[in-house]
C-alpha cells in the first residue's frame, strides 16, 4: 500500500474524485470543501493536506485538512490505510486538534494517534449525515423564507452563530473559525450562503455550502430557544432544500447531533432519509 500526497485540490480529485462520489453523501464534507479549494486554494491561509492511499493502484481511502481545521477521514476500505495515514499525518503536522469521519475509522484513527503523538483522544459529537433527494411539506407555520441580507442580518447572524456554537459544539472542541469570519465566508461565497425565516422579525436562519458533483450541504440551521417549537426550524430547511434542488442540485445533505432527537426527527419529517454515522474526536496532550 502506498500513499500520495497532493499540492492542489484539482489533481487530487482527479485522482480520488470517483472513489469520493461513489458515496457522494458521506463524503460531502470532503468534496465540498475541496470543490472550494480549486477556486480558492488558500482559503484558511495554509495548502491543504490532501492525500490517498492506494493498493496496487486501488484507492483505500482518501484524508485532507485544512489548518488549522481537524482532519477528515474518507470511508476507508482496509485497516492498513488508517495506519498509513497516522504516520503521514505525524510527518505533516505536530499535533491534531482533532478528527471527523466514518465512526469505526476514526475511532481506529483516534488510538492510533495516542500512540503515535502522546494525544488523548476524546469522543466529543457524535453525527449522523442525511441525504434528501425531495422535500415532505412541513406542518404549517407563520412567516416565510428570505434570503440573509449583509447589511441589516449581519450582527444578528454572527450573534445567532456564537449561540449555535457554544450550544452544539462542546466547550473544549477546537472551533478555530470564529462566528464572524464563517458569516462572512458564506457571504463572499458564490456557491453558499445564508438564509433567514421571517415571522415579522427574523425567527430562524439557515446556511449552505460545500457543493459536490450533484448536491450541496445544508447547515447549520438555528432557532433561538425561546422561539422553538413553532417549527421554523423545519419551515427554513424545507424551504431552503427545495430551493436547492429546484435549481439543479439532486441531493441536499446534513449533518445531526445524535444527541438532539429534536433535529433527528425533523429532518426525516422533510425528507431526508439518514445515510451513515459520523463522528468527531478531539485530542489533548
Amino acid at each position: 500500500m502506498e500513499l500520495t500526497r497532493y499540492d492542489d485540490a484539482a489533481s487530487f480529485l482527479a485522482t480520488a474524485g470517483v472513489f469520493l462520489g461513489a458515496r457522494e453523501a458521506e463524503h460531502n464534507l470532503i468534496l465540498g470543501l475541496s470543490s472550494r479549494l480549486e477556486r480558492e486554494p488558500l482559503l484558511y491561509g495554509e495548502p491543504p493536506y490532501l492525500a490517498v492511499a492506494e493498493d496496487e493502484g486501488r484507492i483505500a481511502g482518501v484524508a485532507m485538512r485544512t489548518p488549522p481545521h481537524n482532519l477528515i477521514l474518507s470511508e476507508i476500505e482496509e485497516d492498513a490505510a488508517v495506519g498509513l495515514f497516522v504516520e503521514d499525518v505525524r510527518e505533516a503536522f505536530d499535533a491534531l486538534p482533532g478528527v471527523i469521519g466514518p465512526k469505526a475509522r476514526v475511532a481506529q484513527f483516534a488510538n492510533a494517534w495516542r500512540a503515535a503523538a502522546g494525544a488523548t483522544p476524546r469522543l466529543e459529537i457524535s453525527q449522523r449525515i442525511f441525504a434528501a433527494d425531495h422535500v415532505d411539506e412541513p406542518r404549517p407555520t407563520t412567516g416565510a423564507m428570505r434570503d440573509y441580507e449583509p447589511a441589516g442580518d449581519r450582527e444578528l447572524a454572527i450573534r445567532w452563530m456564537d449561540e449555535f456554537v457554544a450550544e452544539a459544539m462542546p466547550e473544549d472542541a477546537a472551533h478555530p473559525e470564529s462566528s464572524a469570519e464563517f458569516v462572512d465566508r458564506r457571504e463572499e461565497d458564490p456557491e453558499a450562503g445564508l438564509v433567514v425565516w421571517e415571522d415579522e422579525r427574523p425567527v430562524s436562519m439557515a446556511g449552505f455550502g460545500g457543493r459536490t458533483p450533484n448536491g450541496i450541504r445544508v447547515g447549520p440551521v438555528y432557532t433561538p430557544r425561546d422561539l422553538r417549537g413553532r417549527g421554523y426550524a423545519s419551515a427554513v430547511t424545507a424551504a431552503l432544500t427545495q430551493r436547492l434542488l429546484d435549481s439543479g442540485r439532486r441531493f441536499c445533505f446534513l449533518y445531526t447531533d445524535l444527541a438532539n432527537p429534536t433535529s433527528n426527527s425533523i429532518y426525516q419529517q422533510i425528507g431526508y432519509r439518514a445515510v451513515a454515522d459520523s463522528d468527531l474526536w478531539t485530542f489533548t496532550r
